[in-house]
């Protein structure tokens, strides 16, 4: 965890003292009063729904070693009705002041910052690195997803002078995102694990997604190292425009780390790394091997031997609602519930296809968001290829998915393979009776669709 001085933060923001000395020490830095710590800077955030100078009584009967509160928001009475003597400093935006601290820790920092965007892959590709890493450099990561304005910051915010490499997740589903981003963490290496067909109702089509994660390459030194998918066709724009080393991986073998004969089996994914390696991992589906990959790529870019690194992908382990299994009741689900765009969805229709030794591969998809006027298009391909996959029964939630249902039908499912439901609602009601014993079930949809109750409901039907 950080640790600063109430002067260091007024310097490094702007900040006004409105109540304290100034020398006061800060051991981090806390937005949430539920898991603030002692000495910790309490930072009110603010939004549309919410005032974070609300909590700020119950910050220091918490413990809070300073308040940052809204400076257009501490009424008098606000600061003289606080207990103690806890220092206070107000901004103008406690966002910026956020930005703005976590980018002069950023400064203290001499050590591997690796920056990790793209449309998928992106917090199984950072999880995996830093298990990858943790016998090696003592590693800080992003914890969850905390990949945006405010998660980014939190995530520089918790290195301190112990920590010897750094893994920021990077999201973005706004032009200019990413550069922002890029602009407090100075990232000195990058991971792009893909470009695709996400967030494009913001970022306008998947050149505009290009771009975006484009932005991460420009961002690099060039004493630093890009890690690139060579299987993406935006790859060759993207090498351009970065001075940084560029260090590429396949699973068509024209990296410069391929994977070749990649099976899978009940305990998960094997594949030759470079001809040299056979290597075994936990995950399934040949998109956890190219995110594997990209996390190797990362390694040999920090200087470690991919064969001292090796033993730990045993370790790995999927996470909650990506591609998570769940025995339930006489067959098996996937739950890849976590989110959902055209890429990840295809991904996840190839791993159902190779799923062998079931009575049916059932699809259970409901509606990816954020497509804008690309959406009837990329549903409708996703049926498409539902009925080259062989999908024995496609069950599908929410109004897009007319679209797959009808790219389904056009490729030569039968009807009553083919099953449409309003929501998540009626799937509740409707699902558990299609499925039958010895069914491999993978659900997947984008995540304000709720299908994480239906896996719940599947599960566990009490």
């Amino acid at each position: 965890m950080s640790e600063f001085r109430l002067d260091d933060l007024i310097e490094s923001t702007g900040a006004t003292l409105l109540r304290g000395r100034g020398d006061e020490h800060l051991n981090g830095v806390s937005t949430d009063t539920r898991t603030l710590r002692s000495d910790q800077l309490f930072l009110a955030l603010d939004g549309p729904n919410f005032d974070g100078n609300r909590f700020a009584h119950d910050a220091v009967q918490r413990g809070a070693g300073c308040l940052l509160l809204r400076a257009d928001n501490p009424r008098p009475a606000l600061i003289e009705d606080l207990p103690g003597e806890t220092p206070v400093v107000v901004h103008d935006s406690p966002r910026r002041a956020l930005a703005e601290l976590a980018a002069w820790h950023r400064q203290r920092l001499d050590i591997p910052v690796i920056g990790i965007t793209g449309s998928c892959g992106k917090t199984t590709t950072k999880n995996i690195l830093s298990e990858l890493l943790t016998d090696h450099r003592a590693v800080i990561s992003s914890p969850a997803s905390f990949n945006n304005e405010i998660g980014v910051p939190h995530t520089l915010l918790l290195a301190d002078s112990t920590t010897e490499a750094l893994i920021v997740e990077m999201g973005t589903n706004q032009p200019g995102e990413i550069r922002t981003l890029c602009q407090t963490a100075r990232p000195n290496a990058g991971i792009i694990t893909n470009v695709g067909a996400a967030h494009l109702e913001g970022l306008g089509s998947v050149e505009g997604v290009a771009r975006e994660k484009g932005d991460l390459a420009v961002s690099l030194p060039s004493d630093g190292f890009c890690v690139l998918n060579d299987d993406c066709r935006w790859t060759r724009v993207l090498r351009t425009l970065t001075d940084a080393r560029v260090i590429t991986f396949s699973v068509d073998g024209r990296g410069d780390l391929n994977a070749t004969d990649v099976w899978f089996h009940p305990g998960g994914t094997t594949f030759r790394l470079n001809d040299e390696h056979e290597v075994t991992s936990p995950l399934l589906g040949l998109h956890t091997v190219q995110n594997l990959l990209a996390a190797l790529s990362a390694v040999v870019g920090l200087g470690i031997e991919l064969r001292d690194v090796l033993p730990a992908v045993s370790r790995l382990k999927g996470e909650r609602r990506r591609m998570e299994r769940i025995e339930a009741g006489g067959f098996t689900i996937f739950d890849d519930s976590y989110n959902a765009n055209p890429d990840s969805a295809r991904a996840s229709v190839r791993v159902l296809a190779g799923l062998h030794g079931h009575a049916r591969r059932v699809l259970v998809l409901a509606d990816m968001l954020e497509l804008g006027d690309f959406a009837a298009e990329m549903h409708h391909e996703v049926g498409r290829l539902a009925r080259e996959a062989r999908i024995d029964l496609l069950i599908l939630v929410g109004e897009l998915t007319c679209a797959t249902a009808a790219g389904a039908l056009e490729a030569g499912m039968r009807p009553d393979q083919v099953i449409h439901m309003k929501d998540v609602d009626e799937g509740m009601t409707q699902v558990p009776g299609l499925i039958r014993e010895g069914d491999v079930v993978l659900i997947k949809g984008s995540r304000a669709m709720g299908l994480d109750r239906l896996v719940g409901h599947l599960a566990d039907p009490v």
